[in-house]
């Protein structure tokens, strides 16, 4: 039974929520159970998207973002890190303006507070290396100064992401990164709506 198929099978008999009954959320959270197990089919899927799309760039985006996390898994990372490396730039055909933001957002609940303020500021970060050349701030990345995440951030982009352009380089394919996605995002480390800690 697909996705889809199991979303027609149960449903809710209430128009309004406030007439929602016990029976009508559990029968809600079995499809939920159904459907974030494929969480990790949708943002493969979205990420091959990547894929061809050069915006002017040396590689296309899907293998800017393979060879990110290529390099990170080289430089023995642990696993939360490589998925985020891997997916920092997955927001860049929905969020042209806030693509960090939108990868952010899904890596929120499954990755450490550190690497998600990574993946939400490297834009800021990663502009250090160009936006001098586009008559922009470079240093825009200093209002973070202070912040505990600076330097993790700085290294990320330095090591990592800015490096990231080369034509020859050996990098990893997908299927490579598949696995260590689906680790990681087998189950949330805080609940729904949690703050940061």
């Amino acid at each position: 039974m697909t996705v889809s198929e199991a979303g027609t099978s149960e449903r809710a008999t209430f128009s309004v929520m406030t007439d929602g009954t016990a029976e009508d959320w559990a029968r809600i959270a079995r499809q939920f159970r159904i459907f974030a197990a494929a969480l990790p089919d949708r943002v493969l899927t979205h990420l091959r998207l990547l894929d061809g799309d050069f915006g002017g760039f040396p590689i296309d985006r899907l293998q800017h973002s393979l060879q990110t996390a290529t390099r990170a898994f080289r430089d023995e990372r642990e696993e939360p890190y490589v998925v985020m490396a891997l997916l920092h730039d997955i927001g860049d055909t929905l969020g042209t303006y806030n693509h960090p933001e939108i990868a952010a957002a899904i890596l929120r609940p499954f990755v450490s507070e550190e690497l998600h303020w990574i993946c939400e500021h490297h834009g800021a970060f990663q502009g250090y290396y160009y936006f001098h050349l586009l008559d922009l701030d470079r240093d825009v990345r200093e209002r973070y100064r202070g912040h505990p995440h600076f330097a993790a951030c700085a290294e990320f982009c330095e090591k990592y992401d800015q490096r990231a352009f080369d034509k020859a380089y050996d990098t990893e394919p997908l299927e490579f990164f598949e696995p260590m996605l689906r680790r990681v995002f087998a189950a949330p480390l805080r609940a729904p709506y949690e703050p940061p800690a």
